[in-house]
């Protein structure tokens, strides 16, 4: 049997912060809640139509996902207008209703409209949203106009019943997500410990172990950008005086991170000895301290620079321990008072924004996935339009938009095969039936994040599950569901690659000079020897820039591409990992009175090799490189942290175009990253 606690581990350990269950469970109240309030108005007060039903269903889960204000007040005002844009495009759906034609055209136009108002950020998004699936279901249901008082009682009561559940029943709380993110770093800085146990038990390591301490360091990596994102920060990000408390918090998380990438790194090279990784694990002070008298002794060799790297992290361990301890007794007070400030971002309808050149394609694939999907059903096209639509959200290139049409596909079949087994078997059992649909519900919300074919995958079979409960459901009509959305999701990626492509290069190409833009202002702010708070935040940045960098490179490293060398990816990837590595350990190592001749010579030279790279963006990621073994170097990084870390970061960047540099050291922070398995 598993314990309660055991359960809360397992978790936070795949759930840091709970963000998912909280997005799956209000997602399910809000439906559950709206659709029972619904029903009482119904028996008590007035009779309503299907379609006031389908609005509060579909709103309440776009109030639950596509609201994404800060602050409660913001996120009411937001579904108060999305509210009013839900009212208005019903209405003009029940009027145009005996006009279809006309009605299909006016739906292109309130798809164009709804994918511009993205221009105006999250709340833009939002009311876009709420007028999409107001009009589909509008078109889909047929309401009258006589109908319309009756029918605004859906989306008011979802509007209002999302609300209560997010401000109310499960709010944000930014002091209890970050609390659960520190404990869930905790707990990933554990399993690598217990893995270095395991390692260290041996006496070897080999490839899989290594793989497996990367994965468990890329899990680290993403919670500790969610912890740092809790953190409130004074406007520019830079923490003064003021904020010192909250500066400290940064600090001691960035080390924390910092000092268990360096125990991975140094212990690939020379292994610890199961000792002293069980006295880090159980804070045996005695041990640890007998440790580093041992360690003088040993001064400039690998093994010593292994201990040293398992003193830091102990020590840093010791602190992050501290700090969730202290933030569980006072809720972190101390850091509540910072003032956070969100700029705006400039409103541009020109064609060079992004958002305006996506409109204009979901405008068009729903032109062309209307006009397909009309031929094939005039009561079922509806679907194809959605799948459409959907396919462009969240994309960034026209790769993404091909990723994210196959798992809407992928999901969809795989959702109608099992939903129809399942309706099938759940004929006559309504309340069994109903049970799992609200399951199914909870688990697609709760995928959402992660995977979108797993969230089609639960909605499809919660449709089999209703149509089955309505007894509607044939094989026919599933057949045609899969149908329309093949069609939807055809024509998304067509027009994706085809009219104003956002090419996948060019995406990477955008964030690849973020993250050379990033490191030129880390390398340039030692040379002016600025403080080590503000390197650290720089080097923040180049980690957020690395992350941006890796997500637009999926596409090129995705399967469903003929032309790809997923090996090539990932050695790049590894290339930038590493040098995103070195400038944390430059940004931590850094002491202002070192900068001398010799250091700041290295930097420009570093600064060079970045301006010639710069401007060939992505051209790196099709060279083909030969293996790369890490040698025996060691890592001295306690004598000379941070002019090590200047050259790692110039003799790692050169192997980037390794044909324009021959026999250079390898980079040992290259033992953290992906290698080439080809």
């Amino acid at each position: 049997m598993i314990s309660g606690f055991e359960f809360r581990d397992w978790l936070l350990a795949n759930d840091p912060a709970l963000s998912r269950l909280r997005m799956g469970t209000r997602v399910t109240l809000s439906i559950g809640l709206s659709f029972a309030i619904l029903l009482l108005i119904h028996a008590l007060v007035v009779p309503l139509p299907i379609a006031s039903y389908a609005l509060g269903i579909v709103l309440s889960i776009e109030g639950g996902v596509a609201v994404r204000d800060k602050g409660s007040a913001r996120q009411l005002v937001t579904r108060l207008l999305g509210c009013l844009a839900s009212v208005i495009v019903v209405g003009i759906a029940a009027v145009l209703e005996p006009y279809r034609y006309f009605s299909d055209f006016i739906f292109l136009v309130v798809i164009c409209l709804a994918s511009i108002g993205r221009v105006y950020g999250p709340r833009g998004f939002a009311i876009g949203m709420f007028a999409f699936t107001s009009y589909f279901m509008g078109a889909y249901f047929h309401p009258t106009v006589e109908e319309l008082p009756v029918i605004v009682i859906g989306p008011v009561v979802s509007a209002l019943v999302s609300h209560w559940v997010r401000a109310v029943l499960l709010p944000d709380n930014w002091r209890r997500d970050l609390l659960r993110s520190l404990e869930s770093v905790r707990g990933r800085i554990n399993q690598i410990l217990y893995k270095l146990a395991a390692l260290a038990a041996v006496g070897t390591v080999n490839e899989a172990d290594r793989q497996e301490l990367r994965q468990l360091e890329d899990r680290l990596k993403e919670v500790v950008l969610m912890a740092e994102s809790f953190i409130p920060r004074p406007p520019g990000g830079v923490f003064d005086g003021a904020s010192a408390p909250a500066a400290q918090l940064a600090i001691r998380l960035f080390d924390a991170h910092l000092a268990t990438e360096s125990a991975i790194v140094l212990s690939f090279q020379s292994p610890p000895s199961f000792a002293l990784v069980h006295a880090v694990i159980e804070d045996d002070r005695a041990a640890l301290s007998a440790e580093e008298k041992a360690a003088e002794d040993r001064e400039g060799e690998p093994r010593g620079e292994t201990v040293r790297a398992l003193l830091w992290l102990a020590a840093a361990r010791r602190q992050l321990a501290e700090t969730i301890d202290a933030g569980r007794g006072s809720d972190f007070a101390e850091i509540a008072s910072v003032e956070e400030a969100s700029a705006s971002a400039a409103i541009d309808f020109s064609l060079k924004n992004p958002l305006m050149r996506s409109a204009l394609q979901i405008t068009l694939a729903a032109a062309i996935a209307m006009t397909l999907g009309l031929a094939l059903s005039r009561e079922r096209w509806f679907w194809a339009v959605l799948a459409s639509f959907l396919v462009f959200t969240n994309t960034n290139s026209r790769g993404d938009t091909a990723i994210k049409a196959l798992q809407r596909s992928i999901g969809t079949l795989f959702g109608i095969a099992f939903g129809l087994v399942l309706a099938t078997l759940l004929t006559g059992h309504v309340a069994i039936g109903v049970a799992v649909s609200v399951a199914c519900i909870f688990l697609a919300f709760y995928f959402l994040q992660i995977s979108y074919a797993t969230m089609t995958f639960f909605v499809s079979i919660v449709l089999c599950l209703v149509y089955g409960m309505m007894g509607v459901l044939t094989f026919d009509l599933l057949k045609l569901r899969l149908e329309e959305t093949l069609i939807g999701a055809v024509a998304g990626t067509l027009v994706a690659f085809l009219v104003l492509p956002a090419r996948t290069r060019g995406t990477l190409d955008t964030a690849l000079a973020k993250w050379f833009d990033a490191l030129k202002e880390l390398l340039s702010a030692v040379s002016e020897k600025k403080s080590q708070q503000e390197l650290i935040v720089i080097s923040q940045k180049v980690d957020a820039c690395y992350r941006d960098m890796t997500l637009a490179a999926r596409p090129l490293g995705s399967t469903w591409s003929i032309v790809t060398r997923p090996g090539q990816i990932r050695q790049t990837l590894a290339i930038f990992l590493s040098v995103t590595y070195w400038s944390r350990i430059l940004a931590r190592n850094h002491m202002a009175d070192a900068v001398d001749d010799d250091l700041q010579r290295s930097i420009a030279a570093d600064l060079g090799l970045l301006d010639a790279a710069a401007p060939r963006g992505s051209e790196c990621f099709l060279i083909v490189r030969k293996q790369m073994r890490p040698t025996g170097r060691h890592l001295p990084l306690w004598r000379e942290g941070a002019r090590l870390a200047v050259e790692m970061i110039g003799s790692t960047l050169e192997r980037l175009y390794p044909e324009e540099a021959q026999d250079l050291p390898v980079a040992a922070g290259k033992a953290i990253a992906p290698v080439n398995q080809e």
